[in-house]
């Protein structure tokens, strides 16, 4: 196995043999120091491990984000095929820490049996047509969601620039949910509200579903407006960083962007 895409296909081999539904999973595990984490990097032959994430690296990136606490409320976008739910629930802890994991789909997702127990959910849903009381219903005690996941992503056509605003509206959708009423002083930042205004609306509810202090993930295809995402992410958050996770595939245009500590 060698390149880029021998590793790529390690993973999908990793995923299926581990019992995750989809090679996704490892995206996360950039994200999240899981003992799955720890295992693909053990078992990598040493060409492949030179490319990718070490345990020193791993622990260095959830020692700064830390995006899921034992106990904590997760609203998965895009949950499809379910492997974001399955790395979630073995980061809430054990049982009797609580929390809960609401995947939500256009697709109907089964939960997966392996990786998941009582505290994850699915509902079908489309979200861009979804309405923040009806998402804050889903959380505990209609309290909103300590993370939002947004792995939401077109369908393909190859067309570039048609594929990056489709992403940018799934991802303007999810920052307005978590974020609420979208209002922004920098130039940049409004530019990118006006472009993608119509991706926030209808929806009369001011208040997003993200709590206080909670982080945001969300999914685009790489693009001249992700620059004025990130502003408008750093008005709202203490912290916003761009990751690539090593898991994503040479070719793919997949890029995500964390955000941390909601003001």
């Amino acid at each position: 196995m060698s390149g880029a895409g021998g590793t790529a296909d390690f993973f999908y081999r990793e995923a299926q043999r581990l019992g995750y539904v989809a090679r996704s999973a490892f995206k996360v595990s950039a994200f999240l120091l899981t003992p799955l984490a720890r295992t693909v990097c053990q078992l990598l032959p040493s060409h492949a491990r030179s490319r990718l994430l070490c345990p020193s690296q791993l622990i260095q990136i959830q020692k700064q984000h830390k995006l899921i606490a034992p106990g904590a409320a997760v609203l998965d976008l895009g949950c499809a095929p379910g492997a974001w739910l399955q790395v979630a629930c073995q980061n809430l802890g054990p049982l009797e820490k609580g929390g809960v994991i609401v995947g939500v789909d256009v697709k109907k997702v089964k939960v997966p049996s392996a990786h998941c127990d009582s505290r994850v959910r699915t509902v079908c849903a489309d979200v861009m047509a979804l309405m923040k009381q009806q998402a804050r219903a889903m959380s505990p005690q209609e309290r909103g969601f300590s993370v939002i996941l947004s792995d939401m992503c077109p369908v393909v056509s190859g067309i570039t620039t048609k594929d990056a605003a489709i992403s940018c509206e799934l991802g303007m959708r999810a920052l307005s949910l978590a974020v609420g009423k979208m209002k922004a002083k920098d130039s940049d930042c409004i530019a990118i509200l006006e472009k993608f205004q119509s991706s926030t609306e209808p929806d009369p509810d001011e208040d997003g579903i993200l709590r206080r202090g909670g982080s945001l993930v969300i999914k685009f295809l790489e693009n001249e407006d992700i620059p004025g995402f990130g502003k408008f992410c750093k008005e709202k958050f203490k912290k916003v960083s761009l990751l690539r996770p090593k898991a994503t595939r040479s070719s793919s245009r997949e890029i995500f962007m964390v955000c941390e500590g909601l003001r």
